[in-house]
């Protein structure tokens, strides 16, 4: 197999669902000059709007011309990778990766057959759609630099979790009602590095001897973080009734919380040597937790340093900004913790409901809703409104950014939010 040239690291502003630093911090050097505030109606800052073929709620990810993200047919029976040029919006590519024979039905209002998001690095870009299949393919070919169909478990409600790059290593989540598993290939070549299975006492056996309601309680959506623990790389990775600390590159499990949620959606965020974490329905829990070289088995009563129990996120991402944590519910409900304590020092309330995780510009943070409606928060002493936008329909993905301009997609179209339309 002959890999193409790739990109230069500096011509990917946007590689991860959550940016550079998988964080959704936008740094300096991109967030100069980005706007607060936009406008469909009177096409303020809307540089260019494009509508697209299919749904998905999949993030961006950005290289020196083009965003690149998936797309999905309302019946799963075709998945796509689509692309649209940076400058100009112009649609150039919406290429059938997948097609699917019988996929299962959702049977839920948030998900989609095209939820997970793309990974992006100087040799490819990596596209995902969960058990239907996962490949690398050549940005500037199309082609298929290599494939996996067969890493599978039955999402029950559709794939979410995200993959993520850790040096050569591409690591996939799978946590369906069937099996429970994380999984590393071999970013080149895309052969199996190693795989772990969860040993989550799930506690769901009913009297017949088999997982209540089909196993839908062992479900989660997360996408894993990675923390530096000294000199090694801890994956922390939430699932059902239980959040674990794997070793990245051996994929030895290290250290296990155990929590009451199950349907994880929430990326990790660390800072510190704390990492932040969100368990999911139902009532999320929001918990700090202690990294350190002493994390071995079930550290749940050892090194969780604070257990937030209400308000917390269902969908969208919790953030931080400078010394604090802010979070928003499904219905709207936003607040700013202290990180070290977990204290909750203002509330506020936006418009609408939330999906997508925000972005932080900043002291700023960026939320949009599934209405359309944008907000701009300024981080400090209380709620602070700064900025107010509409769009005509509504966003589940999270903006993606490069060169002072904000990339979102809502259900329909993709936008490029910016000053200038160069």
């Amino acid at each position: 197999m002959v890999l193409t040239p790739g990109f230069a690291l500096g011509e990917i502003p946007w590689p991860d669902k959550s940016g550079p630093s998988k964080d959704g911090v936008v740094p300096a050097t991109h967030a100069a000059g980005l706007v607060t505030d936009w406008d469909e109606e009177t096409g303020k800052h809307v540089v260019w709007k494009t509508d697209l073929p299919l749904e998905g709620h999949s993030i961006p990810v950005i290289d020196a011309t083009t965003l690149w993200f998936t797309s999905a047919s309302p019946d799963g029976r075709e998945q796509y990778l689509d692309a649209v040029d940076r400058k100009t919006g112009k649609l150039v590519h919406h290429h059938l990766i997948f097609e699917n024979e019988a996929p299962e039905p959702l049977g839920n209002r948030v998900n989609n057959y095209a939820a997970p998001s793309c990974v992006l690095d100087e040799s490819g870009l990596y596209v995902h759609f969960g058990t239907y299949g996962t490949a690398k393919v050549d940005p500037k070919t199309l082609k298929k630099i290599w494939e996996r169909r067969d890493i599978n478990c039955r999402h029950y409600r559709g794939p979410g979790s995200s993959p993520i790059l850790y040096k050569n290593l591409l690591i996939l989540t799978m946590d369906g009602i069937d099996q429970q598993f994380v999984t590393a290939l071999n970013k080149d070549t895309g052969e199996t590095v190693w795989r772990t299975d969860r040993t989550t006492d799930y506690g769901d056996i009913g009297p017949d001897g088999k997982p209540e309601r089909e196993g839908d309680l062992r479900k989660a959506y997360g996408t894993p973080s990675i923390a530096m623990v000294g000199d090694r790389a801890h994956l922390v990775s939430v699932g059902s009734r239980a959040l674990f600390g794997y070793d990245a590159e051996t994929g030895e499990e290290l250290w296990t919380v155990t929590h009451g949620g199950f349907n994880a959606a929430v990326r990790p965020v660390s800072k510190d040597g704390l990492v932040f974490v969100n368990t999911g329905y139902p009532r999320a829990h929001l918990l700090a937790i202690r990294l350190d070289e002493t994390m071995r088995g079930d550290v749940t009563k050892s090194h969780v340093v604070w257990d937030r129990a209400k308000r917390n996120s269902d969908f969208s991402g919790h953030v931080l900004v400078g010394d604090r944590i802010v979070q928003a519910t499904e219905g709207g409900i936003v607040t700013c913790l202290d990180q070290k304590t977990g204290d909750e020092l203002w509330m506020g309330r936006l418009p609408g409901t939330y999906v997508a995780t925000p972005i932080v510009v900043g002291d700023l943070v960026y939320y949009s809703n599934e209405t359309g409606q944008s907000r701009v928060l300024k981080i400090g002493d209380a709620f602070n409104v700064v900025g107010e936008s509409e769009l005509d329909t509504g966003v589940q993905a999270s903006a993606a950014v490069a060169n002072g301009a904000l990339f979102l997609r809502t259900k329909i179209s993709l936008y490029k939010i910016a000053k200038s339309k160069f």
